[in-house]
């Protein structure tokens, strides 16, 4: 079961890879753009961008970023064995 969850979780891993990337880096070079050094056209292109407003998807693209990382999260954390029933101690006999 955890073989396949770790494949799952790299397929996953690979196919959000960019999404994820474009994500973290527009969203702080929006900040820095924007908020720290005032340059508001440079700003609202990286907004643009971080949402895929650019390409029309800003409707969708926050779903799909989601559910990949919903996915990474869901087979990461049943790789780690926290959700594995753990076995009842043998009784060491009479009592």
């Amino acid at each position: 079961m955890i073989r396949s969850f770790r494949k799952y979780h790299r397929y996953i891993a690979i196919a959000v890879f960019a999404p994820l990337i474009l994500t973290v880096i527009t969203g702080m070079g929006y900040i820095i753009f924007d908020e720290w050094l005032g340059q508001e056209e440079i700003g609202g292109f990286l907004l643009r961008l971080h949402t895929l407003d650019i390409l029309g998807l800003e409707s969708i693209y926050p779903i799909l970023n989601g559910l990949g990382l919903a996915g990474l999260i869901v087979t990461g954390l049943s790789m780690t064995g926290l959700f594995k029933k753990r076995s009842q101690p043998k009784s060491t006999g009479d009592r």
